[in-house]
Order: structure tokens, then C-alpha cells, then sequence
């Protein structure tokens, strides 16, 4: 049977001054996910170099792995925050629950992208193209990252556990192994090094699965021999209802809110080759879109980190009922996350052609994605803001608001602001429709939180 009871590093959460309690939380998951931002971008910069065409189908598999994480992330949030509230409140029991019904979560979800991987992959890249290299090239990448989806699922779970009991130094190793050796085995396993086989876009999704299967086994690892508080065994288990329904609301608004991005990036795919005169144009486009995802995960991953360890923090004192605290670590993690993003800003306008060339750009591909990495980057200026104060509204218990947000940046105003900008003005214009939705975001997150302020938080008596 799982144990979890009081210590002093459940206690800090409640009396540790919140900037030093925020940074220590914070700084090794930051640190931890640039390291991951940095595979991402050197694991595509390795893949533009064998081939433009795999590139592209890395680009086109995107909107796949972005629903992996968001399945991944959106259920580790319900975990984490009943986990963490549970914790507050002096509730081991339902915190146990949390933690061995949330590893059972993850791992049907793995079997279900596995079967997707194996039986709809094809299917998926022929929705896009009808260039048979670029949909066989997908097809060998996506199905190694489906089929072996295990290990980021475990990854993100175990991770989440030991993050909850304020010890998320561990995750910093965890996530840096699985990175570093994704980094390693990047270059070896494309291109044939010292005696490997060349097995070109396969050995990118090979690098990247057994750099999240390192992780998941490392984080496995500090969870049974570093962390007291939580036995993760999983003896005797059966599924409980009601901690699962619990879990999920709050975790799926949280997926849902992710795998919008999803679908918008599909979407959005399809609004480039919409508007772009030629067949080389629209791959160009769609390459652009990747790398820009690719390398403004360098900026949002620190963001992401700063929210991982915001959470626990404002849950636990959710529990406790210590409205004070609670603000006072909204507002240093709003003001962290405003100025990480203003120097992202200042890296796309300054330096954007040096960032292109990072994935072999040359040529049109260079020529599109200097300005439209410049467009796209105005939007970071209010990003920082929104993501932020969307975490606030899942660590108390409110992941329809943050779902209300994503809905309308992503869906309702990417898209029809893509479409409306490429009609009027050209695929230049596309570009915009970025900023432009993050302006009406920021607009709606204040509206929400104030609104939330006032029904939860303004009435606690600390």
C-alpha cells in the first residue's frame, strides 16, 4: 500500500518565502526543459541536413506528437494538482489514489497511440499530401513514436509524482539523461556513425523514444529511492472512479486545451497550401511553420517549467486556504514569464536569419522565414501573460477557463484571422494572425481571473 504523509517539504510550500520557494521549484524543471527545447530543434537541424523532404514529414507528424504531449501533460496536470491539493488538505489516501490511478491513465493512453501508430498513420499523412516519399517518410517516423509512446507517458507521469511532493531537482536529471542522450544518438543513428547503419528519419524517432524510455526509468528510479512521501507500487490495483473523474476534470479541458494546438497546426497546414501559388511555396510554408514551432519551444519550454513548479505551489496553498501566498506567486510568475518572453522577442527580430540556417535554410526557405519568424514573434510580447495565468486556473481547480482561452486563441482566432489575412493580403499576412490572437487572449485571461479572484480568492481569511 502507497504512504503519504506531512513533511517539511510539503511544509515549505506553506511557509517558504514565495521567490526563493518559486525559483527552487522552478529553476531545475527551466533547466531541464531548455535541454529538451535544444533536442527538439538540433533533432530537426539533423533531419533538414539528410533531407528536405523528411523535414517535411517531420513537420506534417507535428500535429500527432503535439496531441501525445497534450494527452501526457493535460493528465499529469489533474494528477499533480489533486496530488498536491490532497497533500495540503492532509489527505493521504486520495493522494495515493491520485498517483497510481494517474500512472494506470498514462498507460492506456500510451496503447492507444501505439494503435494508431500501427493502423492509421498512413492514413493520416495521405490526408495531406500525395507526395509518396514525404508520406513514406512519415509513416517510419510516426509509427516508431507511437508504438514506443510508453515511454514519454511514463516519463511525464512519474515525473509529475515526485514533482508534486516539492522535489522536482530530480526531474532536472530525469529529463536532462533523456535529452542528452537523444542529442548523442541523434547524428549517430541518421547518419551511420562509428559503425551505427545510416538509418536516416527512422534514426531520429529511434534517438528520440529511447532518449523518453531513459527518462521514464530514471524518474522511476528517484521516485522508489528519493521520495518517502508517495509508494508507487502498484500491487492490488484496481481502477477507482471516482479519483479518475477527478483527475480528469481538471486534466481533460487541460488535453483538450493542448490538443487544440493540434489541430490548429494541421489547420493550418492546410491555410499554406490554400494560399501558396506553387508546390514548392506550399512545402516552404509548411517547413517554415515547423521550424518556428521548433525553435519557440526554446522560449515557451522555460515558461512551461515556470508553471510546473507555479502549480504545486498554488494548489497546496489552495488547500491551506493562504490567499496571500497564492497572489503573490501569480504575480512573480507573471512577471518571470513576461520577461523570458521579451528576450525571446528580442532573439527572433535580431537574429532570425541565423536561426533559419540552423535548419539548412537556403534559398526560398530562408527568403519566407525571415519575416515570418519576425510577424510571428510580436506575439510573445503578450504569450507569456496568457500561459501563465492559464496554469493559475488549472492549479485551482478550473480547467474550463483555460480551456475557454485556448478555445478562442486557437480556434476561433488563429485560424479565421489566417484564412481572412492570406485572402486580403497574400501568405505573407498569415504570419499575423498570430500576435493578433494572443492580443485578444491576454484580453480574455484578465477578464477570467479577476473574475476567479473574486469567487475564490478574495475571500480566504490570511
Amino acid at each position: 500500500m502507497s504512504e503519504i504523509t506531512g513533511t517539511s517539504e510539503q511544509n515549505k510550500m506553506g511557509t517558504a518565502p514565495v521567490a526563493p520557494l518559486l525559483v527552487s521549484m522552478s529553476v531545475p524543471m527551466i533547466i531541464s526543459m531548455l535541454v529538451q527545447a535544444l533536442y527538439n530543434i538540433i533533432d530537426s537541424a539533423f533531419v533538414a541536413q539528410f533531407d528536405e523532404n523528411a523535414l517535411m514529414a517531420v513537420s506534417l507528424a507535428f500535429p500527432i506528437q503535439i496531441l501525445m504531449i497534450a494527452v501526457c501533460s493535460g493528465t499529469c496536470v489533474g494528477i499533480n494538482a489533486l496530488l498536491s491539493r490532497s497533500l495540503g488538505e492532509q489527505k493521504p489516501e486520495e493522494a495515493r489514489l491520485a498517483a497510481v490511478n494517474g500512472i494506470f491513465l498514462c498507460a492506456v493512453s500510451a496503447v492507444v497511440f501505439a494503435l494508431f501508430g500501427l493502423f492509421g498513420s498512413r492514413i493520416y499523412f495521405s490526408s495531406q499530401t500525395k507526395d509518396p516519399v514525404i508520406i513514406e517518410y512519415g509513416v517510419q517516423y510516426l509509427q516508431i513514436c507511437t508504438i514506443f509512446s510508453f515511454g514519454i507517458f511514463g516519463e511525464f507521469v512519474f515525473e509529475r509524482i515526485i514533482q508534486s511532493t516539492g522535489r522536482t531537482i530530480y526531474n532536472m536529471f530525469s529529463q536532462g539523461i533523456g535529452a542528452i542522450t537523444n542529442i548523442i544518438l541523434d547524428p549517430i543513428m541518421i547518419f551511420g556513425l562509428f559503425g551505427f547503419p545510416a538509418l536516416g528519419i527512422r534514426g531520429a524517432a529511434i534517438a528520440t523514444v529511447v532518449g523518453q524510455i531513459l527518462a521514464m526509468f530514471v524518474s522511476l528510479f528517484f521516485n522508489i529511492t528519493r521520495n518517502p512521501e508517495v509508494n508507487i507500487s502498484m500491487r492490488g490495483f484496481r481502477p477507482h472512479g471516482h479519483t479518475i473523474r477527478i483527475i480528469y476534470a481538471v486534466g481533460v479541458p487541460s488535453i483538450i486545451m493542448q490538443a487544440i494546438t493540434s489541430v490548429m497546426v494541421y489547420c493550418m497546414n492546410r491555410i499554406l497550401d490554400i494560399f501558396s501559388p506553387t508546390e514548392e511555396i506550399a512545402k516552404a510554408a509548411v517547413n517554415v511553420l515547423g521550424i518556428y514551432f521548433k525553435l519557440q519551444s526554446f522560449i515557451f519550454m522555460p515558461i512551461f517549467g515556470l508553471n510546473n513548479g507555479m502549480i504545486p505551489i498554488i494548489a497546496y496553498n489552495y488547500g491551506m486556504q493562504k490567499g496571500r501566498r497564492i497572489m503573490d506567486t501569480v504575480k512573480l510568475s507573471i512577471a518571470i514569464s513576461v520577461g523570458i518572453m521579451l528576450v525571446g522577442f528580442v532573439a527572433f527580430q535580431l537574429f532570425a536569419p541565423l536561426l533559419m540556417m540552423i535548419f539548412n535554410a537556403s534559398g526560398l526557405l530562408l527568403t519566407m522565414g525571415v519575416p515570418a519568424l519576425k510577424g510571428i514573434s510580436f506575439s510573445f510580447l503578450f504569450a507569456g501573460y496568457c500561459v501563465v495565468v492559464g496554469s493559475v486556473f488549472q492549479a485551482l481547480g478550473n480547467g474550463l477557463y483555460s480551456l475557454i482561452v485556448s478555445v478562442a486563441r486557437q480556434l476561433l482566432c488563429i485560424l479565421p484571422l489566417a484564412y481572412l489575412f492570406g485572402h486580403i493580403w497574400g501568405l505573407d499576412a498569415v504570419w499575423y494572425s498570430f500576435p493578433m490572437a494572443e492580443i485578444i487572449c491576454m484580453i480574455i485571461s484578465s477578464l477570467l481571473l479577476k473574475r476567479m479572484y473574486d469567487k475564490k480568492i478574495r475571500i480566504m481569511n490570511d
